[in-house]
Order: structure tokens, then C-alpha cells, then sequence
């Protein structure tokens, strides 16, 4: 079972986007620097609070959004 309880959503934290653990960092900012070519390293070492589980949870999350699903009407 996919565990993802370090992602939160508060409409009084950055308008309600998904975010680490109630922080002002979003998943979008997270998944943006994997794509950009960010080690996890590096981006632990440029957000201290954030820990490598943070970022395993983000790229689950992203997995979980992306999954296909058909619907036939």
C-alpha cells in the first residue's frame, strides 16, 4: 500500500497546493528540481528541512497523479 502522509493540502498554505509536511514547499517545486537535474543530495543540502523520505513522497505522489485510467461513458 502506498503510504503518502508527508503531503499535505491547506487552503491557508500556498493557496491549497500540495505541500511537505504543512511547509511553504511545494511537491511542484520538489518534482522541478528532479527534472532539472537536482540530485536529492543537492536539494537537501539548499532545504536542510527537508528529508530524503519528503522527497521519496513527492515522486509517489506525482506517480499517483500521473496513473492512466479510462473511463467509458
Amino acid at each position: 500500500m502506498l503510504t503518502i502522509d508527508r503531503i499535505t493540502s491547506d487552503p491557508n498554505i500556498m493557496n491549497g497546493k500540495a505541500c511537505i509536511r504543512g511547509m511553504r514547499i511545494t511537491v511542484s517545486i520538489v518534482l522541478n528540481l528532479l527534472a532539472n537535474g537536482m540530485s536529492k543530495a543537492e536539494i537537501i543540502d539548499n532545504y536542510p528541512y527537508l528529508e530524503n523520505e519528503d522527497i521519496n513522497q513527492c515522486l509517489n505522489y506525482a506517480a499517483y497523479l500521473a496513473e492512466d485510467r479510462l473511463y467509458t461513458v
